[in-house]
């Protein structure tokens, strides 16, 4: 053989370094389509009771009214009135506007007891009765898992933002008027 073809041949040879490189580079793409693909799936699974994001209902177009002292104070308000939106609450909510709350609706008067579990924002629970009287006004701190309850039975919970209970004078014995509370 020539040195000329001798040459040639190894030139024409394959080099196994390269081979390897190839399936190097093969595999990582593969891993790369694959985290991704994992990626997208989980960034589009439907919320569930047990996601972390905020449950958001839809706000009832009557406000509801309280009477103070000082005169009537009005809210908008989301009803948790089922007992998974009554579960989930304002569980995981950053912010909320003064005006706003949320009304949980039970089906009798009853003992309840409330905690702050999962949720990040202070709020005013005010506690009423099924006569729509408030019978307590209880802070709630940031995640906290400490039982909030009034002491006495009551059929609503309306919850606020912290300090607007003190803020609008709301106080016990004043009377709430909404259609959840004053069905008869």
């Amino acid at each position: 053989m020539t040195p000329l073809r001798l040459i040639l041949l190894e030139y024409e040879r394959p080099n196994p370094g390269f081979f390897m490189l190839r399936y190097f580079w093969q595999t990582a793409g593969a891993v790369f389509v694959a985290v991704a693909v994992i990626g997208l799936f989980l960034a589009m699974k439907s919320p569930s009771s047990a996601d972390s994001r905020a449950m958001v209902l839809p706000v009832d177009p009557e406000p509801l009214i309280i009477e103070t002292k000082e005169g009537g104070r009005s809210f908008t308000i989301e009803i948790a009135k089922n007992p998974g939106e009554r579960e989930r609450g304002l569980m995981f909510r950053q912010d909320m506007d003064p005006d706003h709350g949320m009304l949980f609706v039970f089906d009798a008067q009853q003992q309840l007891g409330f905690w702050m579990k999962n949720t990040p924002m202070p709020l005013d629970l005010i506690f009423i009765s099924e006569n729509g009287t408030v019978r307590a006004i209880k802070k709630g701190e940031p995640f906290s898992e400490a039982l909030i309850s009034p002491g006495e039975p009551v059929r609503f919970v309306l919850e606020l933002k912290a300090g607007t209970a003190a803020k609008n004078g709301i106080a016990r014995g004043d009377k709430v008027r909404h259609k959840a509370i004053n069905q008869e």
